[in-house]
């Protein structure tokens, strides 16, 4: 995970999220924000090194109807849009997270978490666990769980550096995400996106071969 530090007087924004356990660390008022390690986050921000992407081949991108305590409908193309992706062991699968650089008046942060996706291969009927949150607040919306988002298609994409795919999906969710703390539920009715993903080095004999 790799935390973003925040700019003065606002909460922390944060990267891929391994549990809604630290997705709640990372934006509590109370604590005034901590990092993944546990340290304070830095004062400010530091300078910009250069424009934000998704994918350097250009094709990374997020589209998705948001509907409930959130109303939105994001279309994310791949310049100005931060994502990341790595393999999940529990349960075995991949995580994708997707945000816009600040300056958009929805400041959300999508956790996409998919089991069954292995390394290269395509997939199709495979349960998503959605969270999403609007940054410098508490409000934290979650599915818990895999059983109310599925992902129709996937497909991957190798790139070039070992182990990295592009990964391409399009689902939808049936029942909404609910709020981890107070009231309130998010509905993503339907999602498509493409961003990368960089899978464990350690050997898979079931992992399609990189060209």
């Amino acid at each position: 995970m790799i935390p973003i530090i925040p700019a003065e007087g606002t909460q922390p924004r944060c990267g891929p999220l391994h549990s809604l356990a630290l997705a709640l660390l990372c934006l509590s008022p109370a604590t005034g924000g901590v990092t993944a390690a546990g340290t304070p986050p830095a004062a400010s921000a530091p300078a910009a090194t250069g424009a934000v992407s998704c994918l350097e081949s250009g094709d990374g991108y997020l589209r998705a109807h948001v509907a409930g305590a959130i109303e939105a409908n994001i279309d994310w193309p791949n310049s100005g849009t931060r994502c990341q992706g790595e393999s999940k062991s529990k349960p075995p699968g991949v995580r994708l997270s997707f945000q816009r650089e600040p300056g958009g008046s929805r400041d959300l942060l999508f956790v996409f978490g998919l089991t069954g996706v292995r390394e290269g291969q395509p997939a199709r009927a495979a349960g998503a666990n959605l969270t999403i949150i609007l940054q410098g607040t508490d409000r934290i919306f979650g599915t818990l769980g895999d059983t109310r988002c599925t992902v129709d298609s996937l497909t991957q994409r190798p790139l070039k550096t070992a182990g990295s795919y592009r990964v391409e999906a399009r689902g939808f969710c049936t029942q909404p995400a609910h709020a981890v703390r107070g009231d309130g539920e998010v509905l993503v009715s339907t999602f498509e996106f493409a961003g990368p993903v960089s899978y464990d080095t350690q050997p898979n004999s079931d992992a399609a071969p990189v060209k």
